[in-house]
């Protein structure tokens, strides 16, 4: 199993990704390291415990209650993210459900704990701030996608997030850091699962995407930004234009 403490591989925008050296290692070194199970909850929507994960390897799925009763995807985390910020800062019970979707490792941190470092570090209270900001950016990114994009331009955006903020480069490509089926797929865009199904054929087709048993390989990302409508890499200051119909 990957072990990270000295890794460089951390996703760019995960915290472990963002801090730097010596900040990443004092926030390596508090808490309790704990292993999770396939389909193990990390968190319980509704909770009023106030820990904060750090997952150190694997990958998570975040899910909510809907009004109807239906549970809704609502994004993934990977190893570098935290988890459980929220709680840990106002108190509040838990706004979703985090479930492990394979063998997990994650560290502990008490909020005392996860306060004082914010306090000794303002780097890492910086860079949580960030976290939480990008995060509500991508909520807002995907309301507006549902009712201004269709649904393959809608794809095309979720696996660009994927490979641009999970993925590791490889030849020929960038391997998306997290496997989703096509039903998450389907629940992360708002689309009907044969239409990502489709969509996803046709991306094959086109020599945008490879995907195989338990990996998914985007194979031109720069042809995928341009379907997905959004601005080259490197222009995300000015990414997308205007959904249309909003």
């Amino acid at each position: 199993m990957f072990t990270p403490y000295d890794s460089e591989e951390w996703p760019a925008r995960s915290l472990l990704g963002v801090l730097s050296p010596p900040a990443r290692r004092e926030l390596l070194g508090l808490g309790v390291e704990t292993r999770f199970e396939p389909g193990e909850v990390l968190l319980t929507e509704g909770a009023h415990d106030r820990h904060v994960l750090l997952l150190l390897s694997g990958f998570a799925k975040v899910t909510a209650t809907v009004e109807n009763g239906e549970t809704s995807l609502l994004a993934v985390r990977v190893g570098g993210d935290s988890i459980g910020e929220m709680a840990a800062m106002d108190g509040a019970p838990r706004s979703a459900t985090v479930t492990a979707c394979g063998p997990m490792t994650a560290r502990v941190l008490q909020p005392g704990v996860l306060h004082g470092l914010l306090m000794r570090r303002p780097e890492v209270s910086m860079a949580l701030a960030g976290i939480v900001a990008d995060r509500l950016r991508w909520a807002n990114r995907r309301r507006l996608d549902f009712r201004g994009y269709p649904a393959k331009v809608r794809l095309a955006r979720l696996l660009v997030e994927l490979a641009t903020s999970y993925g590791r480069p490889t030849d020929g490509g960038v391997v998306v850091g997290c496997r989703l089926t096509q039903p998450e797929m389907a629940a992360l865009t708002g689309a009907a699962e044969t239409t990502i199904h489709k969509g996803l054929r046709e991306l094959r087709e086109g020599g945008l995407l490879e995907t195989g048993y338990r990996s998914t390989v985007v194979r031109d990302l720069p042809r995928l930004r341009q379907l997905a409508n959004l601005a080259p890499e490197g222009r995300e200051g000015h990414e997308g234009h205007e959904p249309q119909g909003s």
